[in-house]
């Protein structure tokens, strides 16, 4: 199955169709039904005295069959039904354990921010935050472009008009400095977390998934990815995405990575131990956990969190922290 479309819908010698055929994810395809009351195809005898058809696959007769038989590389071909979230036939397609959901990485208190940086957030007006920023352990004077900067009188934030939220920096006054330092370290525990899930897909693509539909699951590229054209997430708003990336992210002007089926970009984690680029008018979903550098290109938006283990740069953008 490419990109979640359908494969042909064959039947094995009059009448085998579906027999409980395993969907991405384990899941039962038609809800498990059974062809002909359970009757064997070809009045009940096994075709080719039971022997294994297309190295694996069972042909005919209660036997897995074109539709549902394990493909070549021991993929689903699911005979015409759709995956359930729209699995990927051909060279690194997920299989049932690639596209099971994993848990979400929990990002504890980093998960305060929208925005939480160690170096520097900068911006070119005007753009438009929703949620808090945190910079640690560089201090305020690292926050550029988001004037005027007006502390609190308490003195442990200051507020911007250019941010639906607080503005939080080392150099504030308690107990924010130990707060930031709690939720710099959460960013890099979660991190680290997210780079060590078992990963069911990889190298999907040959790390550039332009076009593609993708079911939850665990995918990881030992090189850098590339996203130039729009691409779907498919799945529930419980199902996770995980992707792994070795080296850059790069989002590509005016692409954008989409949701369907209910997903929530809370639930989608971006793992880039390089630096990420989502380039012009571009728009991202999920969380990305950089261990360099951020950088959106002008006009660019996501739903999500930026969370960067140096600097974060926005140009004209707008960030919406997900909803809870």
């Amino acid at each position: 199955m490419e990109d979640g479309s359908e494969t042909d819908h064959s039947t094995a010698d009059s009448g085998t169709a579906d027999t409980g055929s395993e969907g991405d994810g384990g899941g039962l395809a038609d809800t498990g039904d059974h062809v002909d009351s359970g009757s064997l195809a070809d009045s009940g005898s096994l075709a080719d005295s039971g022997s294994l058809a297309d190295s694996g696959s069972l042909a005919d007769s209660g036997s897995l069959a074109d539709s549902g038989s394990l493909a070549d590389s021991g993929s689903l071909a699911d005979s015409g039904h759709p995956a359930d979230s729209g699995s990927l036939a051909d060279s690194g397609n997920p299989s049932d354990s690639g596209t099971t959901s994993p848990q979400p990485v929990n990002l504890r208190t980093a998960g305060d921010y929208v925005i939480l940086a160690k170096t520097a957030i900068s911006t070119v007006p005007t753009s438009a935050v929703t949620g808090n920023l945190g910079l640690s352990p560089a201090a305020a004077t690292y926050v550029t472009g988001f004037s005027p900067l007006t502390l609190d009188a308490s003195g442990q934030f200051a507020l911007s008009a250019q941010v639906t939220g607080r503005v939080y920096a080392a150099s504030y006054a308690s107990p924010t400095a130990s707060n930031l330092t709690t939720a710099i370290g959460d960013m890099q525990t979660a991190f680290t977390d997210a780079a060590g899930r078992a990963a069911g897909v990889t190298e999907l693509g040959a790390g550039n998934i332009g076009g593609k539909t993708l079911p939850a699951g665990v995918y990881k590229w030992s090189s850098g990815l590339l996203i130039p054209t729009d691409i779907t997430l498919s799945g529930s708003a419980t199902d996770v995405w995980i992707f792994q990336i070795a080296q850059d992210l790069t989002v590509s002007d005016a692409a954008m990575v989409a949701m369907t089926g209910g997903g929530v970009p809370r639930n989608v984690f971006w793992q880039v131990s390089g630096a990420t680029s989502i380039g012009t008018t571009a728009h991202l979903e999920g969380v990305v956990l950089d261990q360099t550098a951020i950088a959106l290109g002008t006009g660019a938006s996501i739903n999500g969190r930026l969370l960067a283990q140096t600097a974060v740069t926005l140009e004209s953008n707008i960030v919406v922290q997900p909803a809870p």
